[in-house]
């Protein structure tokens, strides 16, 4: 039952923000919306507003629909001009400029990507984060694979140019080589000078299977370890390290003349010091300061200077953030996409109603966040789907426009039908094959 609920709240969202993106721009376009329904097949419910516009409730929960006044329905049922003003009859979908047209495809992906900004903002400033960092785990690594030397807790920050910040970031730039032989470039920072050097790492068939696939670090030729960076998040007030001048966003660099690789070994060297005072060494900026720091003892005995990893991001921050995260995510969708067409990507990640319903009802006893996370996710996911250029789909709508704009008239009634005949056993073939994938998982 939880399942089914999560469901259904998920999907329902879903579909009311993206068919509501189309409402909305055909609303501005004075185009006449005959109905808007969540659902699709028999109606279970309806009930009209006072321009005419059906809201409906739809007996199958598996999408949804804006119907529009336009010249092909006309043409269809002539019947129908007897139902419509006249103003409605001389706004016709197809009397639009172009560019409302497109606008109107458009709309409903680009509202999936704006839920999902909404969410990630949402997420990410109303909940404390660390800033990950990312270390060679190996004492001395040189190899005929690997175009130089690298030493332990040198700590990977870039994958083939691209900035890495945190574990989803590290799991999407190694998942995008999916299928390589050739050379991967890694950026590092090296643990003695912290300066960045770059090393290229040969791979043949990089993670190939579904297994490498689910966890590709576990397969990347250099072991990597997760940490939390040695930067101070925020301070106790009043505490040890307040009072002696530690800032937010100061970088530890040594502890007593140890140097701090990442913020779990802070605990451990203030454990093992026998000192009550301790000398901490930090970057701020470009600067290096020193810190002759007063120790409190904790319950447990442990000396501890007041200071934590944790930090809390603005409104602007996790805004900006956001946007990064969804166009990467969207990017990357496409990427895996094309890596799933080609065969360097199993197919059989693709998931279909069943899969989304049990990540819906996992996700939503995980608890709230997580549910949100999840929508943003399948969001996107929607978004890039429907702008793929496949007739029946948002994208393949813009495609004809596209090819509409350069004819100077639109295709041909039956080319345009026969490309939406096979859209539809395009996506209906997806449909199948996802739930095809869906019960294999089950029944595995």
């Amino acid at each position: 039952m939880v399942t089914l609920i999560a469901f259904l709240i998920l999907l329902g969202v879903l579909v009311v923000i993206h068919e509501g993106g189309h409402f909305f721009v055909l609303r501005m376009c004075k185009v006449h919306v005959d109905r808007f329904s969540v659902g699709m097949g028999p109606v279970i419910y309806k009930k009209k507003d006072k321009k005419g516009t059906e809201f409906a409730l739809s007996a199958l929960p598996l999408g949804g629909y804006v119907s529009y006044l336009s010249k092909k329905a006309l043409d269809a049922e002539p019947e129908m001009r007897k139902h419509f003003t006249d103003e409605q009859l001389d706004n016709l979908f197809e009397t639009k400029p172009r560019w409302q047209r497109a606008a109107v495809m458009f709309a409903g992906p680009l509202a999936n990507f704006i839920l999902a900004v909404i969410i990630f903002t949402f997420i990410f400033s109303s909940q404390q984060t660390v800033k990950p960092i990312f270390l060679v785990q190996s004492e001395y690594i040189t190899s005929p694979t690997i175009s130089g030397d690298i030493s332990e807790n040198d700590s990977l920050v870039s994958i083939n140019g691209e900035k890495i910040s945190n574990p989803t970031d590290l799991r999407l730039a190694l998942l995008a080589n999916a299928g390589l032989s050739g050379e991967i470039n890694i950026g590092f920072v090296d643990s003695q000078t912290s300066e960045i050097f770059y090393r290229d790492i040969s791979v043949t068939n990089f993670l190939t299977t579904s297994e490498q696939q689910q966890e590709p670090e576990k397969f990347f030729p250099i072991e990597i370890g997760s940490f939390i960076s040695p930067e101070v998040g925020s301070l106790t007030r009043e505490g040890p390290a307040y009072l002696a001048g530690v800032l937010p966003g100061d970088k530890i660099l040594t502890i007593d003349g140890m140097k701090v690789s990442h913020f779990g070994e802070v605990s451990e060297m203030l454990s093992s010091s026998e000192n009550k005072t301790v000398n901490l060494e930090v970057q701020r900026d470009n600067e290096i300061k020193n810190f002759f720091i007063n120790t409190e003892i904790s319950e447990n005995g442990i000396p501890v200077l007041g200071i934590s990893a944790a930090y809390n991001r603005t409104v602007i921050e996790a805004f900006n953030k956001s946007v990064k995260d969804t166009y990467n995510l969207s990017v990357k969708t496409l990427l895996f996409i094309g890596k799933m067409i080609t065969g360097n990507m199993g197919a059989e990640n693709l998931s279909g109603p069943v899969g989304i319903a049990k990540m819906s009802g996992e996700a939503f006893s995980a608890g709230f966040l997580p549910f949100l996370y999840l929508m943003a996710i399948l969001s996107i996911s929607l978004g890039v789907l429907n702008l793929l250029p496949i007739p029946v789909l948002d994208g393949g709508q813009l495609t004809m426009l596209a090819i509409e704009a350069i004819r100077g008239e639109p295709l041909p009634a039956r080319v345009e039908n026969f490309a939406y005949t096979l859209g539809a056993l395009m996506v209906g073939f997806l449909i199948v094959f996802a739930v095809t994938n869906d019960i294999f998982r089950w029944v595995g």
